[in-house]
């Protein structure tokens, strides 16, 4: 594995000084073993993608890491974890994506995250005290969106399962969703990037929806799924893009 990154952040840096950082990601192995892959990372992967300004060096850092932790992809966690603090995400924000998407991957991927996290955030001296608590002040609760959303799924999913309702209810976003050290925008934007990266499409139409009315440009959520396709596969990607499509036709008419 190539060197660690500095532990100065480079937030302010160009997309494309920044891709050279995210180059230091992929694994010496690679040349040696597979000279076409490291070209192509070097050339399409950190030469175009990373360096295309429709999405932020920092967005696309905290997409990156949302994937690899969906896909369980354990070995590249923490040189991911460093690049997103090097990117301008904070050690706030890298609790909170591991919080968030333990319900959104599963208890086991935000487990093996913070596993991965501890020594990262213990060599730049990051403490549990200096991360977000339990029981912060929730952000305001839009009662009328989220009394249509339970109406939805009460009504189609109560006579199944009123655990899941009631859960998610409580749980999700009258607390999780809430939680103020990670923005709406981003909570949204790692949710879409995990729901793509695990190839669940037809989770998308929602939370596409929620993520551009957070913030998310139709840009910069193309510029997501062309991301994506890199770290979570092409098959994967051709399975969002009609749902993603369909987001964008509908918002537009």
């Amino acid at each position: 594995m190539k060197l660690p990154f500095a532990a100065s952040a480079i937030a302010l840096v160009t997309s494309s000084a920044f891709a050279q950082e995210a180059a230091r990601t992929l694994p010496d192995a690679v040349g040696q073993v597979a000279p076409a892959l490291d070209a192509y990372a070097a050339d399409a992967l950190f030469g175009a993608e990373w360096s295309d300004e429709s999405l932020a060096p920092r967005d696309r850092a905290l997409i990156t890491f949302a994937a690899l932790m969906t896909r369980h992809e354990t070995g590249a966690l923490a040189d991911h974890i460093a690049l997103a603090l090097d990117a301008g995400v904070t050690p706030a924000e890298i609790s909170e994506t591991i919080t968030h998407l333990a319900f959104y991957t599963g208890w086991g991927n935000a487990t093996a995250a913070a596993e991965a996290a501890a020594p990262v955030f213990a060599e730049r001296g990051i403490a549990a005290a200096d991360l977000p608590g339990a029981d912060p002040e929730l952000l305001p609760l839009d009662e009328e969106a989220e009394a249509a959303r339970e109406e939805t799924v009460k009504g189609n999913y109560g006579a199944v399962s009123m655990g899941v309702v009631d859960n998610t209810r409580e749980l999700l976003f009258r607390d999780l969703w809430l939680r103020p050290d990670l923005a709406p925008r981003d909570r949204s934007l790692i949710t879409v990037a995990a729901l793509i990266a695990a190839g669940q499409p037809e989770q998308m139409t929602f939370h596409l929806n929620r993520a551009m009315d957070n913030g998310l440009t139709r840009e910069e959520a193309g510029a997501m799924l062309s991301h994506l396709a890199f770290y979570a596969g092409w098959p994967k990607v051709f399975s969002a893009l009609p749902v993603a499509k369909a987001v964008f036709e509908d918002r537009a008419g």
